[in-house]
C-alpha cells in the first residue's frame, strides 16, 4: 500500500512538472501577438478627469448665482455614459429634501468659484473663501481668495438654468426598488 502511494505521488509530481515546463514561453520572432498582449490599457494618470465619488454633494447654482441644490447621485446607462443627475433641493441635512432628475448634459460644470458681489443682492450666492488674521479687536485683516479646481479631481460647482422653486415644482424622483 505504501509503495502505491509513493508511486502515485511521483507520477503526480512528474505530471505537474511537465505541465509547468510546457508553460514556459519560447522565443520566436515571427509569431503573431496574442490577445493578452494586444489588450488596451488605461493610463496611470488621469489629468483633467473627475472622480464620480467627488461629484455627490457638488453645489448647483443658477445663472443668477443662487444656490439651488446639490448633486445627490449620477445615473448612467449600460455603456457607462452618465445620463441623469439627481439633484436634492431644499431640506436640511438631507431631511425634507426634494429629489429631481435632470438631464446630465443640461448641467454646465465650472472650475472657478462663484463670483460674489458683496452687495447682499444674492443671499444664496457663494462667497469666495476668506481668512481672517489678527485678534478679534475689529482691526483684523480679511483676505479673500478664489481658488480654481485645476488640481482637484472635481469641478467647483455646476450651473443649471432654473430657480429653486421651479426645481421644487418638478416631479419628485424616486428610486425603483
Amino acid at each position: 500500500m505504501l509503495m502505491k502511494s509513493i508511486a502515485a505521488g511521483l507520477a503526480g509530481t512528474a505530471l505537474f512538472a511537465t505541465v509547468a515546463f510546457a508553460q514556459n514561453p519560447t522565443a520566436t520572432t515571427d509569431k503573431a501577438p496574442t490577445a493578452a498582449t494586444t489588450a488596451t490599457t488605461t493610463t496611470t494618470t488621469a489629468s483633467g478627469e473627475w472622480r464620480a465619488s467627488k461629484m455627490a454633494g457638488l453645489k448647483i447654482y443658477n445663472d443668477a448665482n443662487e444656490n439651488i441644490g446639490s448633486i445627490n447621485d449620477l445615473l448612467m446607462d449600460k455603456n457607462g455614459d452618465v445620463k441623469i443627475a439627481v439633484i436634492g433641493v431644499g431640506g436640511f441635512l438631507g431631511m425634507g429634501e426634494h429629489l429631481v432628475a435632470v438631464p446630465y448634459d443640461k448641467l454646465k460644470f465650472v472650475n472657478e468659484a462663484v463670483a460674489y458681489t458683496g452687495t447682499g443682492a444674492n443671499p444664496g450666492a457663494k462667497p469666495a473663501a476668506s481668512t481672517t488674521t489678527g485678534a478679534a479687536t475689529g482691526t483684523e485683516k480679511t483676505t479673500t481668495t478664489t481658488t480654481t479646481s485645476s488640481s482637484k479631481w472635481y469641478p467647483d460647482h455646476a450651473v443649471f438654468n432654473a430657480t429653486k422653486d421651479e426645481l421644487k415644482n418638478m416631479p419628485e424622483f424616486k428610486y425603483a426598488e
